[in-house]
């Protein structure tokens, strides 16, 4: 029924760009989820309409929606909470959030190779879980909520997960509870206000919302007991174990993050910071690349030490006056750390299936194997799929929807 729906959304399409053969090698973990560690794209050609639609859901379907159950053992619930500001909704007042359904997912458990079920975790301060932080708002909860579903599906142990989920709206918690009755997770408020004066215009208005910038303030809002966290954006899947991620090695650096040294870098910033040694000083003794933000594994002892964060607000501070960038949250991030990154396998984030910035065009993936797809750019799947015209890769972010008007 699920592939029957999902071939529907594609009648309508033009022309796409398949590849003719895909080899997939998939790696079973113990009964529990499955990741792609492998895509090799040998010769392209183009193909129109159902037909191509229908040899993309045919190929890719076995590998992206069979999850068998892994085993099946009870978490131990702990109580989330959110810090938001105290007053009084009327329940009567309509919420944008009223819009939103989200089916109950599947019940997931750790496998046998897991720490010992003995050990049950008390808190948030617990060595054994692998801390995530992702936002929650109203545009991309649809997105927050399938990359969630991801990881759980592709964990071996779902249960060591613990979610941080940086909000702007009151009315959340009840939503992810009942999506997720055995989600490990905190809600933390984030205060627009913190930023409002901060951010510039950018190339698109998506890329101005407060919350962008809440990943600046991760080191100050989570415990100070996380001493490690991986920010996700919301407009991805995982499709690996997020484990692996998690024990990146950072050496002596910050953050962890795939970076791209081939592309431009210079693009990310206006002729007139590169004309200025005051600006374009910064980059001196570094070489370097960029790299997206979506996806970063970051030390928090270290920021905190440093006080990142601060260092981030004085770049935003002289683009105010000065207009040296014009994509919202990214070049702050690469003026402080941009040279000074841990590298992490390109696999981790096969970005850019969104488009560009402005016409949201289709894109391919990149050579080589996947474990995170990264719809970045201003084309969003679950859009191009309600509208009926989806791209061909979207096909892979839909087993993971749990909204339930969508299939």
């Amino acid at each position: 029924a699920d592939l029957k729906g999902a071939s529907s959304f594609f009648l309508s399409s033009l022309s796409v760009i398949l590849a003719d053969r895909f080899y997939f090698k998939s790696k079973k973990k113990r009964r529990g989820s499955r990741g792609i560690n492998g895509i090799k794209m040998l010769w392209v050609m183009q193909f129109s309409g159902f037909f191509s639609a229908a040899m993309l859901m045919i190929v890719l379907s076995p590998s992206f929606q069979s999850f068998p159950p892994a085993e099946a053992i009870r978490s131990s619930h702990l109580h989330a909470y959110l810090r938001l500001p105290s007053y009084e909704v009327s329940s009567s007042t309509y919420s944008p959030l009223d819009r939103f359904s989200f089916r109950k997912a599947s019940e997931f458990g750790n496998a046998d190779k897991c720490r010992s079920t003995d050990h049950k975790i008390t808190g948030v301060c617990d060595p054994s879980l692998v801390h995530v932080a992702i936002t929650l708002d109203v545009e991309y909860l649809r997105g927050s909520i399938a990359a969630v579903h991801s990881i759980l599906q592709h964990s071996l142990c779902p249960e060591n997960v613990f979610f941080h989920f940086l909000v702007s709206d009151t009315d959340l918690e009840t939503l992810v509870r009942s999506t997720f009755p055995q989600l490990k997770f905190k809600a933390y408020y984030f205060d627009p206000a913190i930023v409002r004066n901060l951010i510039s215009s950018s190339v698109r208005q998506a890329l101005e919302q407060p919350l962008n910038y809440a990943r600046n303030y991760l080191a100050d809002l989570l415990e100070p007991c996380v001493r490690r966290v991986i920010y996700l954006d919301s407009d991805l899947v995982v499709v690996d174990d997020i484990a692996k991620l998690w024990s990146t090695n950072l050496g002596s650096r910050t953050i962890g993050a795939p970076e791209y040294c081939h592309a431009n870098f210079t693009k990310y910033f206006t002729s007139g910071f590169w004309s200025a040694e005051r600006f374009s000083g910064t980059f001196k003794g570094r070489k370097p690349c960029y790299f997206n933000t979506g996806v970063m594994v970051i030390d928090l002892v270290k920021w905190r030490r440093v006080g990142y964060t601060k260092r981030i607000e004085r770049w935003m501070e002289i683009q105010k006056t000065d207009r040296i960038y014009e994509l919202g949250s990214l070049p702050p991030f690469l003026l402080v750390f941009a040279g000074r990154v841990a590298p992490i396998e390109h696999r981790w984030n096969q970005h850019g299936l969104g488009g560009d910035n402005v016409r949201g065009s289709c894109r391919g993936l990149h050579p080589g194997p996947v474990s995170l797809l990264h719809w970045s750019g201003s084309g969003k799947p679950w859009d191009r799929l309600d509208s009926r015209r989806p791209c061909p890769l979207d096909a892979l972010w839909a087993p993971y929807d749990l909204y339930r008007h969508s299939h």
